[in-house]
């Protein structure tokens, strides 16, 4: 098959040089004893890999796992381990066509087919674990695109062909140039290193949650200070396996100077503000605040730019930590500590109020959410008003008095029974009217001059 190509262009001629030399090769196997053994041997790591491959399977499942409801750290282990089951196929017959390879070569000097076999095995293990064992986005998207074509190229032969050409291309920005191959292997070297930086930090998260004797604040302040170390240091480690030489960074550093100066006033106060929230820990998660723009809420999370409060009626409200230090703020929990209440009543002028205090305080004691300490229920005389006389009880509780607490009306009920079963009334508005008249213009109207009361 002789073409004259030489009016075609060079990558034509060099895909048709490559042509040719398969064909010579496909030949040269198709013809060869030497390529119809290995072949044979192929067959054959295949077949007993998966009759050992049957075998195994069934055993090594029920050993790694773990029995119902154990979560040690050996039960996690054995967990991680199952999900790599799939490949034991594969894998096996790597192995089984990697001990013919020596054997075959050792008897005919060649093992050109069988190493191929070998990496097609390699494909396959290596397509196994990106389709059905990583879950994770990033990692699946790598292996996707990156791994497999990789994997791909490798058995094929042309793997550092390939590199080669991404090496020599060479990409120009401005009075930079880097090749194709650095910019691939920065893209995933940096995914990388900042995967790992993310999962370290949700690790470090989980742990310091679980240290209950720690302050809310703390904990919060500790997570910020491990979150911003590490990914400090999946910075430094990234750029030092890339080769770039932090003093560099100089230039990029006073840049950020002058947009903070300018530009990100704002941001760098708020995340200052954060920080200086999370040292001194006057308010943080699960507080209720209210602020003096009249922004109220529960503190569901703090950002390193805001907080995020949710209101009772289930609205979040975004405020910038800076309004927590320089406006007056009412921390209505302050971790714990109690709340006073009061819950305002009247009872007739008939009654002996000498008797009131006791009879209510006693009733406002029985709730089981009222406290005894700092202070116990205190019933108090507030007044004389136009109806009856004017009382109002105050009593602690640990909560707020709203959302899912209601305290006021839990008392306010105990306070109506109490006074009911007491005999003691509740007054109700009264009014005196006076009608005053001609006597004369009235009697001829047939009304006799009265007072009324009503």
């Amino acid at each position: 098959m002789d073409f004259d190509l030489a009016g075609q262009p060079e990558i034509v001629q060099q895909a048709w040089g490559y042509g040719l030399q398969g064909w010579d090769l496909a030949k040269g196997w198709l013809l060869s004893p030497e390529a119809w053994s290995q072949f044979g041997l192929l067959l054959l790591a295949w077949f007993i890999a998966k009759l050992v491959n049957r075998k195994l399977q069934p055993v090594l499942t029920r050993w790694l796992t773990p029995p119902e409801g154990h979560l040690g750290l050996l039960s996690k282990a054995r967990h991680f381990l199952r999900q790599f089951l799939p490949l034991l196929l594969p894998v096996l017959a790597y192995a089984f066509t990697g001990a013919g390879e020596a054997v075959v070569r050792s008897i005919f000097d060649s093992g050109a087919v069988i190493a191929l076999g070998k990496r097609l095995f390699l494909f396959l293990a290596v397509r196994i674990l990106v389709r059905d064992i990583i879950t994770d986005p990033l990692f699946k998207m790598l292996g996707k695109f990156v791994l497999v074509p990789v994997a791909g190229l490798y058995v094929l032969g042309v793997l550092d062909l390939v590199q080669l050409r991404l090496a020599e291309t060479i990409v120009p920005l401005g009075n930079l140039s880097f090749s194709v191959l650095s910019l691939i292997q920065f893209i995933i070297v940096g995914g990388i290193i900042f995967w790992m930086g993310r999962w370290s930090k949700d690790q470090s998260a989980a742990l310091i949650h679980k240290n209950e004797d720690m302050r809310p604040a703390t904990r919060q302040l500790a997570e910020k200070a491990a979150e911003i170390a590490i990914f400090g240091v999946a910075f430094l480690v990234f750029m030092n396996i890339m080769g770039i030489d932090l003093s560099t960074l100089a230039v990029l550093t006073g840049a950020l100077g002058v947009g903070i100066g300018f530009g990100l006033q704002k941001i760098a106060s708020n995340f200052i503000s954060g920080v200086i929230l999370l040292l001194e820990g006057q308010a943080t998660v699960g507080d209720y605040v209210e602020l003096d723009g009249g922004e109220a809420g529960t503190i569901i999370k703090m950002t390193a730019r805001a907080a995020i409060l949710e209101s009772f009626d289930g609205r979040w409200i975004v405020v910038p930590n800076e309004d927590f230090i320089v406006t007056r703020v009412v921390n209505y929990s302050d971790q714990g500590s109690a709340n006073r209440f009061e819950a305002p009543f009247s009872v007739s002028y008939d009654t002996d109020i000498n008797r009131v205090p006791a009879i209510i305080e006693a009733a406002v004691s029985t709730h089981p959410r009222v406290l005894d300490a700092p202070y116990p229920p205190d019933c108090e005389l507030r007044g004389f008003g136009e109806s009856g006389v004017d009382f109002a009880v105050e009593f602690w509780v640990n909560g707020l008095d709203d959302g899912p607490n209601k305290f006021t009306s839990d008392v306010l009920f105990l306070i109506w029974n109490a006074l009911k079963d007491n005999g003691i009334e509740i007054p109700y508005p009264h009014r005196v009217v006076e009608l005053k008249a001609d006597a004369a213009a009235l009697a001829g109207q047939g009304v006799a001059p009265s007072a009324a009361g009503a």
